[in-house]
């Protein structure tokens, strides 16, 4: 059957000495194995539309198993990304992310938007590192990990100071710090931060502006979530650690003050 799919190019491999196999982010269809039949070779209609991070409409021929990509038409190839080696750098992480944790044959309606939308966010010159952020907790339920954020995990309460706990899976209030003596404390900034990051969608954001070492404390929480509670290490992660130690890069300095949208 010939399909028409809006997509996201998410993974890219070659194959042979002139194809490639395409993995897609669909809208209708969730995560698809495709083989672009010539698509290594510069004058092939489908080199442009087989480059990473390309958001398009493309035509599948597929029943079960791999597709073929017959052809398909840019939407947006996200230039920005492409020649920022930031904004380069985070999309990647951010497309092995959700390459990793989405699981291909089904409709993932909300994986697609949030990946969409975190490109766009990018590609329109936000900080690519605050919107990271919202990916990394927005998909944590694909791995399995739902932490409670709502309230407190222990007693269910909704009112007090709070701070965070790797072993009762997410926010633990005042009354009930005994339950864990390696709680984070969380300041009310930083409470409501991460509550954003993970309900808010990243299109009704409008502008953020985030102190680094809020960026960083926040970072810390999710990546140990990542790392010992999902098990999953990512080989992006290693790129953007090496240009966070390159000092050039250092000059990118976040604002002093911390601005989230409702501060405007």
């Amino acid at each position: 059957m010939l399909h028409k799919w809006e997509g996201i190019v998410l993974k890219v491999r070659a194959y042979g000495e002139s194809n490639k196999i395409v993995t897609l982010l669909t809208k209708e269809a969730g995560k698809v194995a495709t083989m672009a039949r010539g698509a290594k070779k510069p004058s092939s209609r489908l080199a442009s539309v087989t480059q990473p991070f390309t958001y398009g409409m493309f035509m599948v021929q597929h029943h079960t198993g791999m597709g073929t990509l017959q052809q398909g038409e840019h939407v947006n190839s996200m230039r920005h990304i492409r020649e920022d080696i930031m904004a380069t750098a985070y999309a990647s992480y951010i497309m092995e992310l959700v390459e990793r944790v989405v699981e291909e044959g089904k409709p993932e309606p909300l994986a697609f938007d949030v990946l969409l939308q975190a490109l766009q966010a990018i590609e329109e010159g936000y900080d690519p590192e605050a919107i990271t952020l919202f990916v990394e907790w927005k998909m944590l339920p694909y791995t399995g990990v739902q932490p409670i954020l709502h309230a407190c995990a222990a007693c269910g309460a909704v009112d007090g100071e709070f701070a965070f706990s790797f072993v009762q899976g997410g926010f633990l209030c005042h009354r009930c710090y005994q339950h864990d003596p390696y709680i984070i404390r969380l300041t009310p900034t930083q409470l409501k931060l991460i509550r954003m990051f993970y309900t808010v969608p990243i299109d009704q954001i409008g502008k953020l502006e985030l102190k680094k070492e809020t960026k960083y404390f926040i970072k810390k929480i999710i990546t140990t979530i990542y790392e010992e509670q999902t098990g999953i290490r990512f080989k992006t992660k290693k790129f953007i650690e090496q240009l966070e130690r390159t000092p050039e890069l250092q000059l990118r300095t976040s604002p002093n003050q911390e601005k989230t949208p409702e501060d405007h």
